[in-house]
């Protein structure tokens, strides 16, 4: 089994919890390739700058319930940077935990193994889609 943090916005956090399916880019196959049924996922929304400011938030845990398969229905909504996207790759989720309110992620970095430039935190996350993470990482977020 792996553990993997999927990035994504307000609105599509949104899909996610209604709909229960992640989906990622065309650009991100490779990665969602190697999740596999049984797989955790935990769901982490990007934070918003200037004034509708919203700090990094994990919004909820899930497991896999689906391989990976293609459908490119318009569910999600795209980026501004990417405005024909339709992130295609996806799988379905089974709901584990819904964080009522969101945990601050910046609360957690301190503690989390896969961030191993603390000051320079966003690295780890920045250009992708998802990123697998150890094991113990996943076990503190998803007992908080």
């Amino acid at each position: 089994m792996a553990y993997w943090l999927c990035i994504t916005n307000e609105d599509n956090w949104k899909v996610i919890k209604e709909k229960k399916i992640w989906g990622v880019a065309e650009r991100h196959k490779n990665t969602i390739n190697k999740v596999k049924v049984g797989d955790k996922l935990i769901i982490y929304e990007i934070q918003r700058s200037g004034k509708d400011y919203k700090p990094p938030y994990i919004r909820g845990v899930y497991e896999v319930i689906s391989e990976v398969y293609k459908d490119s229905t318009k569910i999600f909504k795209p980026t501004p940077r990417n405005p024909n996207e339709k992130f295609p790759y996806r799988v379905k989720l089974k709901e584990i935990k819904i964080f009522e309110p969101p945990i601050n992620f910046k609360d957690l970095i301190p503690k989390l193994k896969f961030i191993t430039n603390k000051k320079k935190w966003s690295g780890h996350i920045m250009g992708k889609a998802m990123r697998e993470i150890p094991e113990e990482d996943y076990k503190l977020i998803a007992e908080k």
